[in-house]
């Protein structure tokens, strides 16, 4: 045993540092449905950092309050003790304005009514895209302290904080880091968040 521990003693060392950062650093999260439109793609698959701070429309990977079996990719929109307000799809949070160009050419599609032929294969999102008055309906919200507030990219249908509920500190799982499939998709997200 000791013999083919120090013949081996790299591949060890390698598999038990790997071990290491899946537990507690890094985890791998698959998209899961059509919330994070355009933004990200159904059954695409990220890798997320346990250990990252979280900052204002980060890429966050959470529990769903109301179903812990569920765990959600969304837009991290407001960090504790943050008043949130979304009028005429407009994002303001303590009183200041934040853009979202992540989503300009998703809503000018929208607006246009182009996104019933870009996304044709979905008949209920052409539905309610149909009926729909603003990207983002109006709403007001305080986020209490030790909790976030998310949002899908694609609000028309997105099943987030508007619906579920705030998520505790505890509940956020990770910070998106990186797209890593598909491969022709690959992109790191920490370099190219809009920050204040």
């Amino acid at each position: 045993m000791v013999k083919i521990l120090k013949e081996n003693w790299l591949l060890l060392f390698f598999i038990v540092a790997v071990v290491l950062i899946r537990l507690f650093v890094l985890t791998p999260v698959q998209v899961s449905g059509h919330s994070m439109d355009p933004t990200l793609a159904d059954k695409q698959r990220l890798i997320a950092s346990k250990i990252s701070s979280y900052d204002r429309q980060d890429i966050v990977i959470c529990v769903e309050p109301d179903d812990p079996s569920k765990i959600a990719v969304k837009r991290l929109i407001g960090l504790p003790g943050d008043t949130i307000e979304m009028k005429d799809d407009v994002l303001t949070i303590n009183g200041e304005v934040y853009e979202e160009p992540y989503l300009d050419e998703f809503k000018e599609k929208f607006a246009d009514d182009q996104l019933q032929d870009e996304y044709s294969y979905r008949e209920m999102f052409q539905q309610i895209a149909a009926g729909a008055e603003h990207f983002t309906d109006d709403f007001t919200v305080t986020v209490p302290e030790g909790s976030y507030f998310v949002m899908g990219d694609n609000r028309l249908i997105s099943r987030d904080s508007r619906s579920f509920g705030v998520v505790t500190e505890d509940q956020m799982e990770g910070k998106v880091l990186l797209r890593f499939w598909p491969l022709n998709q690959i992109k790191l997200f920490w370099l190219f968040v809009n920050k204040d």
